[in-house]
């Protein structure tokens, strides 16, 4: 059983990823590291990302030691920092060839940090905009001639069930600030960004779909889990290398299932004014 600390099997995914390399964000506890655990397995070369160094350290060792390969390389960046998100994109485009998967799982969630508290990131934004949704966001933006030039190649975007539509009057919830709605609204504009991205890159061979991998899973930032880790891992690691899902774009997915996401998300105003959004708030680098 994969538990939140660990990386203990789970299957494969359907085909050999030797000629794969996949980045995974968020990849030192829970989904993220399971997920990345099982790419190395299935041969690909895994890029992981965290934003503790020692804790980076030792998901890289402990990856290469249960998937039994060494095809695992890692890059520090804080996402409350678009800086160094900036600065992780320009190490990664310096040393990597090529980039077929991009899994942008790393986040927060409602209480954790500040318990529930409006909290500012690094930039003066709010804290779960900026970490859940703006620092992918940048970091796709950054990466997105790389992945274009390995197509075919895929973005998976880990969203949530648990969606608010965005208050583009408040988008950092300066007035009525509940962190439940925060987490929310940083998940829906993920899934905005994802059908955008769909539009943006048809017919260029890489593509965007987002999902809901399961219900409270045993991470570190839920205190009740509902869903096993292993039905995460099987929802997120199908998006990223099921041969039967090749060219599938503009999905969202509740586990394995494709669903509807809040009517927002279909709204292409609400998508186009996000999009400007967030190209002001993240700057030119994006």
């Amino acid at each position: 059983m994969i538990t939140a600390g660990t990386v203990d099997h789970v299957p494969a995914p359907p085909t050999s990823l030797t000629d794969t390399t996949a980045l995974v964000t968020g990849a030192t506890d829970g989904l993220g590291r399971a997920v990345a655990g099982e790419l190395a397995a299935a041969g690909a070369m895994v890029l992981i990302h965290g934003r503790d160094a020692d804790r980076v350290r030792a998901s890289e060792r402990e990856i290469a030691r249960i998937a039994g390969t060494e095809r695992v390389r890692s890059y520090l960046a804080d996402f409350a920092s678009l800086e160094e998100v900036q600065h992780m994109a320009d190490e990664l485009l310096a040393r990597e060839r090529r980039l077929d998967v991009l899994v942008n799982n790393a986040g927060i969630g409602t209480t954790v940090p500040g318990d529930g508290e409006r909290m500012l990131s690094a930039d003066g934004h709010e804290l779960r905009f900026a970490v859940n949704y703006l620092a992918g966001y940048a970091l796709t933006r950054r990466l997105l001639p790389l992945l274009r030039a390995s197509a075919p190649a895929r973005i998976v975007n880990v969203s949530s069930a648990g969606q608010a539509a965005i208050d583009f009057d408040d988008v950092m919830l300066e007035r009525g600030y509940s962190g439940t709605r925060a987490y929310c609204q940083s998940k829906l504009a993920q899934i905005l960004f994802t059908f955008d991205l769909a539009d943006e890159l048809a017919g260029t061979g890489v593509t965007a779909t987002c999902l809901h991998p399961a219900t409270y899973m045993p991470t570190k930032i839920v205190s009740s889990p509902v869903s096993s880790l292993e039905e995460g891992v099987s929802a997120t690691l199908r998006l990223a290398a099921d041969p039967s899902l090749e060219g599938v774009s503009g999905k969202y997915f509740s586990g394995t299932r494709e669903s509807d996401a809040d009517p927002q998300a279909h709204d292409r105003d609400a998508r186009r004014r996000l999009g400007e959004t967030s190209h002001t708030l993240a700057g030119a680098g994006a």
